[in-house]
């Protein structure tokens, strides 16, 4: 999985480790002074689960590029001035330790890199159809519940968290969110 030459999104499904030292080095730009990477790793339980051993992701493929292209281009219409911005994600086995997903964006600002990535994520988890089996000690399943998938422009519930006052810290260095 290479970045792309031109382009300033990377998307894309692997099955292979995700490449993070690439992703980090590719997503910065001189323009850029604040740069967040965002990996999820696999861990070794879940909730009510002790003893996850392995993950495995299922995608619906034909819908995983448009759905992530257009998290992207809401993600530039939310922070008109970020960077770059790489979101990956793993199919197939995923030990426990390895990183199962990444979102990583750029921008001129900490403020607008750290909205934009945690919208990433938090938007690719709502928006794309992956779907995660845990095995554990007791059994395996494909998931704790049902989610329902929602358009990139629909997740306005999230909008909230990421205004630059919900997160602000005071002159005196307490935090004010």
């Amino acid at each position: 999985m290479n970045p792309p030459e031109t382009a300033e999104v990377w998307i894309g499904l692997s099955e292979a480790p995700l490449p993070l030292d690439q992703v980090l080095a590719w997503v910065g730009r001189p323009d850029c002074g604040g740069t967040v990477l965002f990996s999820g790793t696999a861990r070794d339980h879940s909730e009510g689960r002790p003893g996850v051993t392995v993950l495995e992701y299922e995608a619906y493929e034909e819908q995983v590029t448009p759905r992530l292209e257009a998290l992207a281009q809401e993600a530039r219409i939310r922070w008109p001035d970020i960077g770059r911005v790489a979101m990956l994600h793993r199919v197939g086995r995923v030990e426990i330790g390895e990183s199962a997903v990444v979102a990583a964006v750029s921008a001129p600002h900490r403020e607008e890199a750290f909205a934009a990535a945690r919208f990433c994520i938090d938007a690719l988890k709502a928006t794309v159809p992956i779907w995660k089996k845990e095995a554990w000690e007791g059994g395996e399943s494909w998931g704790l519940e049902a989610q329902h998938i929602a358009e990139a422009d629909t997740v306005a519930s999230l909008d909230d968290r990421y205004a630059p006052e919900a997160d602000a810290v005071s002159a005196s260095g307490e935090f004010a969110g």
